[in-house]
Order: C-alpha cells, then structure tokens, then sequence
C-alpha cells in the first residue's frame, strides 16, 4: 500500500503512513504558549500509544512537563507536491513511570531492532542516562480529505 495514496478506508491509510514512518513531528508549547517542534523517532502500539526517547533538558520535554497537551503529525516529506497525506493528532504526553516502563520500553526497543536500531533497556532510560522514554496518547486522530478543499480533515475510527 502506498502510504500518502488514496485507496483503502481512513483507518488503513492512517495506519499505513504511521508503520512506513521513521519520525513524527512532535509540536509542544512553552509557559507562554510559544510553539515548539521537534521530529522525533518513534515506536507506537496500534497507533493508540506513540513512545520515544529524548532528553528531559529538550526543549520539547521542557515544555511537556509544563504543559502535556501535545499535537503530533506523521507524514511523508518524500511524496511530490499536492499528493502528500499525513495523520494528525492531539494527544496527551508524559514521561513514562516505572509501573509502564516494562510495556513502554519492549514496545518501543522491539521497533528500533526493526529499523537497524538497538535493542532498548529501561537503565538505558532512567538514573544518570540523561534520556527519558516519553508517551503520548492521541485523543482522536485525523486524515485530510482528497476532495479538493484545502486542508479539509476526515476524522479516523481505529478499529
């Protein structure tokens, strides 16, 4: 399936774009509101839970301890112009606590293998590593519609 084409039903679509994608887009905002982005690599668990790791000193990390409302879009940036299709989400995010780390971390570590990465253990994102395994949880997610409006999002029912 081409990820960024038209065919199938919303649901496989989104899911298509988010299994061929390395990186999300992770947007956040400061005390003041001041946005923020970050592309970030990524595992998820049927597009319902999105994990990753990164600094808690990232401007991003920064901002989700102040304010975990996060919007989140995984796209893909090689597709020509006019045909590209990305699925957008508001989500909730926060660093991930010892009582989720065993799931979070299998999830995300089983990923990284997939990709050349390296295998993930929760030291590598505790104590003194200087990385945290972060979660976002999407409140809905959402597709543009082919139908000539632009910027006309479809919302998508996972099943």
């Amino acid at each position: 399936m081409n990820p960024g084409g038209s065919s199938g039903s919303a649901a496989e679509i989104a899911r298509g774009i988010v299994d061929a994608s390395l990186y999300m887009v992770l947007a956040t905002a400061d005390r003041s509101g001041r946005p923020w982005s970050s592309p970030v690599y990524f595992a998820h668990l049927e597009c319902r839970e999105f994990f990753w790791v990164s600094s808690p000193e990232a401007a991003h990390s920064r901002n989700i301890a102040l304010r975990p409302q996060v919007g989140i879009v995984v796209f893909d940036s090689s597709v020509l112009i006019g045909t590209g299709q990305g699925v957008y989400m508001p989500a909730v995010a926060a660093p991930v606590d010892d009582p989720g780390m065993a799931h979070a971390i299998a999830v995300f570590s089983r990923r990284s293998v997939t990709h050349g990465g390296r295998v993930w253990t929760a030291d590598d994102v505790r104590g003194v590593s200087g990385l945290r395994l972060y979660r976002a949880v999407p409140e809905g997610h959402s597709i543009l519609a082919k139908d000539g409006r632009p910027d006309h999002r479809i919302p998508v029912e996972l099943t």
